[in-house]
């Protein structure tokens, strides 16, 4: 009787250090997955500023300034998607490397900045997209004596395009070449000069 005690005594032993051992890894792989995913997502530190790198003050109205922007995307090529009064944007593709492909989406913003209207304010920002070349892979079933049927991966006749990153372009020196050919484009209406005009035959 007393075997029989002692043989249950060391079967609960036993069970309740694989029931502790079985918590304590359990416990320990959710510490592990936790850092993991917190060490898998960077930190990004934004500091808002007053540098005006996205923004320019414009002697015009938010139209002719927009008229402007939309003016200088289509002399660089860009496809205009959306031209309004007070919003355009452009999109153009670049191919960089024959297995690359990059994306440039520039959106123009024009506000008032003065009660009269005469006094506009662009803001610009670019996204640039990234794109890799991948080709994709099928899975043939193929018939064999004493294996039976085996799956052998054969490579397809298409390729895809994989979107890798996304970023927004951050370069002074990007904005202010775009500003200066705002510039270029911006038409004013001149004022007219209404005694000249009367004096014309």
């Amino acid at each position: 009787m007393s075997h029989f005690f002692a043989g249950n005594s060391v079967r609960r032993t036993v069970c309740g250090l694989s029931v502790v051992g079985m918590a304590a890894l359990l416990t320990a792989c959710g510490g592990l997955g936790g850092r993991s995913v917190t060490e898998a997502m960077p930190k990004v530190e934004e500091k808002f500023g007053s540098a005006a790198t996205y923004s320019r003050l414009f002697d015009a109205t938010p139209g002719q300034t927009c008229e402007a922007a939309r003016r200088a995307l289509l002399s660089q090529g860009y496809i205009v998607n959306k031209a309004d009064k007070d919003v355009v944007e452009g999109q153009k593709s670049f191919q960089p490397q024959p297995d690359r492909h990059v994306q440039m989406n520039i959106r123009v913003t024009c506000v008032p900045e003065s009660s009269d209207g005469a006094l506009s304010m662009g803001f610009v920002s670019a996204l640039q997209d990234s794109f890799a070349l991948k080709m994709a892979s099928n899975s043939a079933s193929l018939g064999v004596s004493m294996l039976g049927t085996v799956s052998v991966p054969v490579a397809a006749g298409h390729d895809s395009m994989i979107k890798i990153g996304s970023e927004t372009v951050t370069s002074g020196q990007f904005y202010d070449s775009f500003f200066d050919l705002m510039r270029r484009y911006l038409l004013v209406d001149a004022p007219q000069d209404v005694s000249a005009a009367g004096k014309r035959p």
